[in-house]
């Protein structure tokens, strides 16, 4: 007896047992789409494949389906299931607005395949959803050719691990109210609008780990000043960590968060960002940005928007080296190494070659208790400038070594303006700011 849809309907969990009792096919390792009439050379698969998954599920077995490109618009999974691929596998999308659309709240897995929207023209499409998916694995697939996103993930844990994207019109993975979801050792490369997004509809806890993954090319395609363009955007979710990325060529940030709280970004390499290579912005609280490598952005790193709530970050052991003289897609970012508003330890961190200013503390009287200590700034035009407009809060500024400046060592500013050029012997008239103990060469 051969396993049809047919059978499942009409014969229930008996037709199963059946089944399993005849044809011993339980004892097999898995279940061939290629019995459902799966074919590389037909037209349209989807009603096959749509059988072979739920046959798969109520087997509870994994599914294989063999090498060949399948045409495939739109087939769903509703219960866990294991689909695997030969790694010569394709499932590409003609008329579907996804390839697979996957709604189980246990455990799927989704392994060797490739998803391809080879045609495909809506920019509101992805290649691969998911929703409500507690535990879902996507692992060594790859994503290609997306007119919209590659993956859309909503609501969903689990992880995405080992996957290659390339040539996506949007985004390339877009997660929003995740679950603890891990996204690592992935490859993605150009993308319109981003890398990996991780947001949320409203500010809550998160968790997602977003390491290991190689991004590259993401373009600026939907415009705009900041939401698109970013190798990683964290938006509105809490507790989540980025670590141990190589980000390269973003037109707009390398890493960027927003309205996050007790963000983590840790060991990260960050190359030639358009705009701020790592940015934490409007309404954050309580980031960490450490020991990261930055090199060739039209900035290096921003702790800023005090005037709309954030605050409270440590900035340590950093390298920002060789910013650019100015950011393309961004006319109002001028360079400058490391940039902090309020609440905020700069400690401990290289910034090395900036045609502008090394460390930048405050802006206007969006200042308060920044402690700039023990960095090595050197080669710049100006080492540190800090903010002495009236009403500005507080600053210390100690045991720093200065050196090579082209122009100042450190200097108090009125929003652009340079209004004391030396600090370390003037600071009479501005009892807010301590600068002591720092070496000038």
């Amino acid at each position: 007896m051969t396993v049809t849809r047919r059978n499942l309907l009409l014969g229930g969990s008996a037709a199963l047992a059946s089944v399993a009792l005849s044809d011993s096919v339980l004892a097999h390792p898995f279940v061939d789409a290629g019995s459902f009439g799966v074919d590389p050379s037909g037209g349209d698969q989807t009603q096959a494949l749509q059988m072979a998954i739920d046959a798969a599920a109520s087997l509870r077995q994994p599914l294989f389906i063999g090498a060949g490109s399948y045409e495939i618009n739109g087939a769903t999974i509703a219960s866990p299931v294991t689909i695997r691929g030969s790694g010569q596998t394709v499932l590409r999308v003609r008329n579907g607005s996804s390839i697979l659309s996957v709604t189980a709240s246990g455990r799927v897995a989704l392994e060797g395949l490739t998803f391809d929207g080879e045609v495909q023209r809506d920019s509101q499409s992805t290649l691969l959803e998911l929703t409500g998916a507690n535990d879902a694995i996507i692992r060594d697939c790859r994503l290609v050719n997306a007119a919209g996103n590659g993956i859309n993930a909503h609501d969903v844990g689990g992880r995405i691990e080992n996957c290659i994207l390339s040539d996506i019109g949007n985004t390339g993975i877009f997660c929003t109210d995740s679950r603890g979801l891990d996204v690592f050792g992935n490859t993605i490369t150009r993308c319109g609008n981003g890398g990996i997004r991780i947001w949320r509809y409203e500010s809550g806890a998160d968790g997602s780990r977003v390491f290991g993954n190689r991004i590259s090319q993401i373009g600026w395609v939907g415009g705009g000043n900041g939401q698109n363009g970013n190798g990683i955007n964290v938006f509105r979710a809490d507790g989540v960590s980025v670590s141990d990325n190589s980000i390269t060529d973003c037109a707009f940030s390398a890493i960027r968060l927003n309205a996050t709280n007790n963000t983590r970004v840790t060991g990260n390499h960050c190359a030639d960002s358009d705009e701020v290579s790592i940015y934490s912005e409007f309404g954050f609280s309580g980031s960490i940005i450490s020991d990261n490598v930055i090199e060739r952005g039209a900035a290096g790193i921003s702790i800023t928007n005090f005037d709309h709530g954030g605050r409270l970050c440590v900035c340590s052991g950093n390298i920002v080296r060789d910013m650019k003289a100015d950011s393309p897609t961004n006319p109002d970012v001028v360079p400058y190494g490391i940039a902090a508003e309020a609440d905020a330890v700069v400690t401990g961190n290289v910034v090395d070659g900036v045609p502008g200013t090394g460390i930048v503390i405050g802006w206007g009287p969006y200042l308060r208790d920044v402690i700039v200590s023990e960095n090595l700034v050197r080669g710049c035009d100006v080492g540190i400038a800090v903010s002495v407009v009236p009403d500005a809060g507080h600053a210390r500024i100690s045991g720093n070594l200065v050196s090579g400046s082209r122009h100042h060592a450190i200097v108090g500013t009125q929003w652009r303006e340079i209004v004391t050029a030396d600090l370390t012997i003037n600071t009479e008239n501005y009892g807010n700011i301590a600068v002591r103990d720092n070496s000038i060469f």
